[in-house]
């Protein structure tokens, strides 16, 4: 079998050019049974890291294994949304460069040890992976029992796009209700079936149902139909967003969760094949003083 890194006691980098044959029939099977879904936009700033972290937490607390990607190269931020940035020694460079193993460099979550993050590089370093290595790290992944591979996609369309989407056979389109995050998620929808990636889902972030009633901002309705994409799921606007991200704990880990937890718990079902519930956003969310002043004053 041919690797790319050294080759003490660690684990081995499967060449996609290798027949089945040259492959141990338990990692054959694995790579078969994993999925690999990456989570793009065009658009920076819709929230895709955050989705990527919440969807990928949902997943494992479901109890299937998972590994997240963060694929951004020189601007990784995944590792602070599930407070793993002390933790990360080794990058896939370091795995590239023959400096360490593969489960030297895939940190375990401190909560859920099914979960797992790989960053790509350190940050400010300006180089690339090839395509040929993006696809034979999610390989080597899947070989480990991974059943799901997300794979968290830089912003824009450049090299980056290219190479991440490209051991992927499913993708999720994150946008927001806005004219420019819809345009650049239509323009990503072209290039993903240009690839090669028909099987494609959305995922509506920040909805403002106050909004969408005062005709202010456009409905999921209205999203998904300029698309043409199915989709996965609506995510309400939430500061404990913000919250969660500064220490570094994804937004589903709440014991009492928001209505955004919710909906990406929710959408994490829906992704893994189970069917559930669409949150209604089509009424605003009213509080408890809301609701009395209502009661008393009409």
């Amino acid at each position: 079998m041919t690797t790319f890194s050294n080759q003490q006691e660690g684990q081995q980098y499967i060449d996609p050019s290798e027949t089945p044959s040259d492959v141990s029939q338990s990692e054959t099977t694995n790579i078969q049974n994993s999925r690999t879904i990456v989570v793009t936009s065009g658009k920076g700033g819709v929230g895709k890291t955050t989705a990527t972290a919440n969807l990928g937490m949902s997943i494992a607390r479901l109890g299937y294994r998972v590994a997240l990607i963060d694929a951004d190269i020189g601007l990784r931020n995944l590792d602070l949304l599930l407070g793993l940035e002390n933790r990360i020694l080794y990058t896939a460079m370091d795995i590239l460069d023959g400096q360490c193993r593969l489960d030297q460099a895939l940190i375990r979550d401190k909560r859920w040890k099914n979960l797992s993050l790989l960053s790509i590089s350190k940050n400010r370093q300006r180089y690339n992976v090839t395509r040929k290595n993006m696809e034979n790290l999610v390989k080597s992944i899947a070989s480990l029992g991974y059943q799901f591979v997300l794979v968290d996609c830089p912003a824009g369309i450049d090299v980056g796009f290219i190479n991440a989407i490209s051991p992927a056979q499913e993708a999720l389109i994150v946008t927001t209700p806005e004219i420019t995050a819809i345009r650049d998620a239509d323009r990503v929808a072209g290039l993903l079936e240009a690839n090669g990636i028909y099987n494609v889902k959305l995922l509506v972030n920040r909805v403002r149902p106050d909004m969408i009633q005062r005709n202010d901002m456009m409905s999921v309705r209205d999203v998904q139909e300029m698309l043409g994409i199915p989709l996965l799921g609506a995510i309400p606007e939430d500061n404990h967003v913000i919250i969660s991200t500064n220490r570094g704990e994804p937004l589903v880990l709440k014991k009492k969760l928001t209505l955004s937890g919710i909906a990406f718990e929710n959408a994490a079902r829906r992704l893994i094949g189970k069917q559930d519930y669409f949150i209604d956003l089509t009424t605003p969310y009213k509080g408890v003083f809301q609701k009395v002043q209502e009661l008393f004053f009409g």
